[in-house]
C-alpha cells in the first residue's frame, strides 16, 4: 500500500529553515489501521497531507500502490486523490448552504458520476452512517456528531482505498467521540479500509492496532498488533458500477498490497515545524 523512504519536508520561516519531517521511513499495509500521535507542531498533519497527496515532500519517496506520489504530474495526482483517498477533518468542513445529501454528493462530482448515481450513492452512504432520516437537513440543523457522520459519509461515498482522518473526534464530547470512533472502527473492519488517524487522544489511539509517534519530524512505532483479521478490500467499482484498471488520465487505480514492515526511526535535535 504505502512505502515512505527518506521523506523530508522543509519550510522557510523568516530566516530559519524548519523541518516538518526529517528522514521518515514508514510502511503501511493494505487494511492497516495506524494512529499517529505526537506533540503539537511536530509534523503529524504534514505527514497526513503527504499520505493523502495534498502536498509533496521536499525529498524522498511516497510510494502508494506502486506510484511515487512525489513524482506524479498534478493531473495524475488529482486523479489518484479523488479515487483513492477519503478525508475527514476535525471541523467537518461541510458546506453550510447544502443539505447532508448534497454535501455527500459533492465528493462524486469530480468523478463525473451521473446525477442519478450520485443521489443513490449519497443516500446509501448516509444510511451506512445512520443518517438516512437526516439527508434533507442543513449542517446547522445537525449536532456535532451528526455533522461528523455526514463528513464520514462524504469521505466514503467514493469508495476510497484509504480513509485519512485528522483529529476526527477532537471537536466532540466524550460520548460522541466514542460513537464516532466506534463507527470508524466498524467501517474499517467491514470494508477492509486502510485507516490512518491523527489524534491527541490516547483513548482513540489505543483502539488502533498500530500507533506511530512523531517528534521533531521523526517517526517511531510504539505499538504494532495486527492480529485482528479483517476481510480483504474488495475490488473497487468505477463511477457507474464498472471497474476500470486506469483513470482517464492514466493514474493507477489502487490494488491489493501486502503487509507492512515496522517503522524504524529515532528522534533528532532538528528544529520542529508547525503543522
Amino acid at each position: 500500500m504505502y512505502a515512505l523512504t527518506g521523506v523530508t519536508k522543509r519550510f522557510t520561516k523568516g530566516r530559519k529553515e524548519v523541518r516538518a519531517l526529517d528522514g521518515v521511513d514508514l510502511s503501511i499495509g493494505d487494511g492497516d489501521w495506524l494512529a499517529i500521535q505526537g506533540p503539537t507542531g511536530h509534523g503529524k498533519t504534514t505527514l497526513l497531507q503527504l499520505l493523502g497527496a495534498l502536498d509533496r515532500p521536499t525529498s524522498g519517496s511516497v510510494v502508494f500502490d506502486g506510484d511515487d506520489l512525489a513524482k506524479l504530474s498534478e493531473r495524475r495526482l488529482a486523479a489518484v486523490r479523488a479515487r483513492s483517498f477519503g478525508f475527514v477533518f476535525q471541523f467537518f468542513n461541510l458546506i453550510p448552504t447544502l443539505t447532508a445529501q448534497e454535501n455527500v454528493e459533492t465528493a462524486l462530482v469530480p468523478l463525473k458520476v451521473s446525477a442519478k448515481a450520485r443521489r443513490e450513492r449519497a443516500a446509501t452512504a448516509l444510511a451506512d452512517v445512520g443518517l438516512a432520516d437526516r439527508s434533507g437537513h442543513l449542517p446547522a440543523e445537525l449536532s456535532g456528531g451528526q455533522q461528523q457522520r455526514v463528513a464520514i459519509a462524504r469521505a466514503l461515498v467514493t469508495e476510497p482505498a484509504v480513509l485519512l482522518a485528522d483529529e476526527p473526534t477532537g471537536n466532540l464530547d466524550e460520548d460522541t467521540r466514542d460513537e464516532i470512533i466506534g463507527l470508524l472502527e466498524g467501517l474499517w473492519k467491514d470494508r477492509g479500509l486502510t485507516l490512518i488517524t491523527v489524534t491527541h487522544d490516547s483513548t482513540v489511539a489505543r483502539r488502533a492496532p498500530r500507533i506511530a509517534w512523531i517528534s521533531k519530524g521523526r517517526v517511531s512505532l510504539r505499538k504494532d498488533d495486527r492480529r485482528v483479521q479483517r476481510p480483504r478490500r474488495a475490488t473497487r467499482k468505477g463511477t457507474d458500477g464498472e471497474a476500470p484498471p486506469k483513470g482517464d488520465d492514466g493514474a493507477t487505480v489502487p490494488k491489493s498490497a501486502g503487509g507492512a514492515s515496522p517503522v524504524t526511526d529515532g528522534t533528532t535535535e532538528e528544529e520542529t515545524a508547525a503543522e
